[in-house]
């Protein structure tokens, strides 16, 4: 039953991300670069599902710190200056409710990648 979990929410990440490509969002290099981060993240998700070992347990910790920095720091301060976007009013709070969707939607992969790492 968990392992169904993980296949939904690995179909998830990459419908999103399809549908994100598909509707030109990453027609610049910092996206993707983001890309690029998902795609190793996502082997590192594929491993732990399917219990296969594709790296060194060291390499996916210090994978997984790279990625959690990257996804912090492109969402939180590197994104804005990409997008073309207005400010809204209430801008915190959006950030904030915007954060939490971001630490909901991956979380998962987070907790995966730690325990594939560790």
């Amino acid at each position: 039953m968990i392992q169904i979990f993980w296949y939904v929410y690995a179909a998830l990440l990459a419908t999103s991300t399809i549908a994100f490509f598909i509707h030109g969002g990453y027609k610049s290099p910092v996206f993707l670069i983001d890309l690029a981060f998902t795609v190793i993240a996502w082997i590192g998700l594929f491993g732990f599902v399917t219990h296969f070992q594709i790296f060194t347990p060291f390499a996916w910790q210090v994978i997984l710190g790279a990625v959690v920095l990257w996804d912090l720091l492109f969402f939180f301060f590197i994104k804005a200056h990409f997008t073309e976007q207005e400010p809204e009013a209430g801008t915190l709070s959006m950030t904030v409710f915007s954060g939490l969707f971001m630490l909901i939607l991956l979380g998962p992969l987070y907790y995966a990648l730690f325990q594939y790492a560790f």
